[in-house]
Parts: structure tokens; sequence; C-alpha cells
């Protein structure tokens, strides 16, 4: 195995000369979007401007448990307030890289919301609906998430065709070289979307078979059938097109249960075992896995994994995992093999933590060569 800092290397000098290239693959992502609030929750209040938060989920479910049968106050300060939802920050990454987006989803209806002003300058937007609202609570071993959403059942096959046009939505669909459909624990019509979409829109004989990239979201909350059938039908786009599907650690562990395949170890090589033995039983063109301190892939070549470049103190972990497979798609696009791409989602992803904004390719390329 080539070691990561050779592997970085190497992946910089690919992003380098890649500008062209990129220009080259429309992109079309859907359907979520929320505004994201982020917050510290204030374990030590020292004075009026200085605070110590909570510094993991452990601790602060420590004292969460203590009230338990009593009461608890706890003091939230906000860190920021930007566009949130697996799809725009996704989409909102791979822009920044360098590859055109369409993105349609809950930016706002009839107007778009202010949070997504940016957004909506740096990729082609199409709104069918309101934006969820999500609080998160970050720590440096995580985050939780409450989530209001009223608006995600609005996400269907009958809105996309009231508020978006079934010939414009076409038309993406069969310009677009690229497809990301992610959040599917969220929207609860995406899996008959999905439905809708390979009955009427796959052509029996496609010219060329287009990179598609699903993501599931954390599916703990959703029916084991449910997911189980979403599995299943993620896997019947694989027969004329490229199929990714994206998993954290968790959510890895969760379908290779539904699958009902063989536990493998909680490390880089386990990992990859896992994503090629999830990617056997979908008959999938390629698995990712992403702990948060490596990486690891499964495609027909073979299986791969990376160590990430890990931060112990992140100004940021919301929006990390969608950055990281904005990367590897980056990867995929220009070719690159599953290690060189997973190289390139591990420093998208660490560029962001770092500094709490998208990595242009200029930037990821000098951390990369960092490495």
């Amino acid at each position: 195995m080539i070691t990561d800092s050779r592997l970085a290397r190497q992946t910089a000098e690919r992003l380098i000369g890649s500008r062209a290239q990129l220009l080259k693959f429309q992109c079309l992502l859907g359907f979520d979007g929320f505004v994201d609030e982020i917050f510290h929750v204030v374990e030590q209040r020292q004075s009026p401007t200085k605070y110590t938060p909570f510094a993991s989920i452990k601790g602060f479910g420590t004292k969460v448990t203590a009230a338990a049968g009593k009461s608890a106050n706890f003091e939230i300060v906000p860190q920021a307030k930007k566009l949130g939802g697996n799809g725009p920050i996704m989409s909102f990454a791979l822009s920044t890289l360098g590859a055109p987006v369409h993105y349609v989803g809950m930016l706002g209806y009839p107007e778009i919301h202010p949070v997504f002003s940016e957004f909506a300058k740096r990729t082609k937007v199409y709104s069918i609906a309101e934006p969820g609202l999500t609080q998160a609570f970050e720590f440096s071993d995580g985050k939780l998430m409450f989530g209001q959403h009223g608006t995600v059942h609005e996400v269907s096959w009958e809105t996309l065709k009231k508020r978006l046009g079934d010939v414009t939505f076409q038309k993406l669909w069969n310009q677009a070289h690229f497809i990301g459909m992610v959040n599917w624990t969220m929207l609860p019509h995406l899996s008959a979307i999905w439905k809708r979409l390979l009955s009427d829109y796959m052509p029996a004989k496609p010219t060329t078979r287009k990179l598609m990239f699903f993501d599931l979201c954390d599916p703990a909350k959703r029916l084991d059938a449910d997911l189980h059938a979403a599995l299943k039908i993620i896997g019947e786009f694989q027969q004329h097109n490229d199929v990714i599907l994206g998993l954290n650690e968790s959510e890895s562990q969760h379908v290779a249960k539904v699958l009902r395949l063989k536990k493998t170890p909680s490390n880089p090589k386990g990992a990859a075992s896992l994503a090629a033995a999830i990617r056997e039983k979908l008959e999938l063109h390629t698995v990712v896995i992403h702990p948060v301190q490596y990486a690891a892939g499964a495609d027909a070549q073979g299986e791969a994994f990376v160590t990430g470049p890990y931060t112990a103190k992140p100004k940021i972990t919301t929006g990390a995992g969608d950055h990281f497979n904005a990367g590897f798609v980056i990867g995929r696009l220009l070719g690159l093999g599953v290690a060189h791409s997973l190289q390139l989602a591990v420093a998208a992803s660490g560029f962001y933590v770092r500094h709490a904004v998208s990595p242009n390719r200029e930037q990821l390329v000098r951390f990369l060569q960092t490495l």
C-alpha cells in the first residue's frame, strides 16, 4: 500500500490541473435543505464574556442523566447560522472545488431563504419547499442535532412536478453527468421518488452511465424494513449507472445488520472489508465508509483505506461528512481510484473542520501537500 504522504502528494498533483476537466461535469443534487444553527453548551461560565463549553457528549450526557427525576438548566451559546442539509452542504463543497452544480431542494418557497443566498450565487438552484431547521450542539467528539422537519413531507414526486415541472426536471436529469440524492432518513417520500425516477427517467439503452451518489443520513430512526427496501432500490440504479453508497461508521454497522452481514473489526482494514461486503451484497459500483479518524472503500478493483488528518480540536463538525462525500465524488469524476479518492475526501473534510469553510482547489492542493 502507498504511504499516506505519497498518496497525498499524488492526489494533489492530480488536482492541480483539474479545473477544465471538472467544468465538463454537470452535477445535479437534491432534495433537502435546512437552516443550521450551531451552538456550544456551557459547562462553566467565568464571566459575561468567558465560558468553558462541555468538551464531550459523554460529559454532557452525564450531566443530563444526573438530572433525571430532578431538573436542569443549560445555557447554549450560538456559534453560527448557516445553510444546512446534506444536499446543500455537499453541493456547496462540490461547487467550491470547481464542479458546476444544479440543486433541487428545500431552499425556501416561493422566495429563497437568505441563508442560501451565497449558495444560489455559486450554483443553479431550484427550490420546491421551505427549509427545515436544525439546531446542532457541537462537542469535540461529535454533535447532537435537533431538528424541526415539518416541511420535509412536501418533498414528493407530486411537488417536484408541480413546483419545478416534469420537463425541467427531466432535462436536468438527462444532462447531468453526476447525480447525488442524499438524506434518505429525513425525507419520507424519497424512496417513492426513486421508484418514479427508475420507472419514468431510466432509458432502456442509455448512451452513457452516470455517476450516482446516495447517502442515508443516520437511518437508525427508520424501520429496518424500510431501510432494506431503500437499499434494494438504490441497487436498481446500478443497472444503468455507476452507484456510490456513502456511509459513516454507525450507518455502515446498521446497514450490515439489516443485510445480515458478518461483523468486522472496528479498524481500517475491517471497514474496508465491510465496504466490500456491502458492495457485493447490493451489487453496487462503490461503497465508502468514513469513521472519524480514517476512511475505507471498495470497488471492483479491490479495497483501500487511508488515515485521515484528524484533529482533536475542530472548529466545526457539522458538514464534515458532506465535505468528505464531495471530495470523494470529485476524485471519481477525475478518474481517480478508490485510494486517491479517499485521500481527496479526507483532505476536504479535514480542511473544513479546521477552518470552518469549504476549500477551493488551490487550498486543498496546499493542504494535501502538507500531509
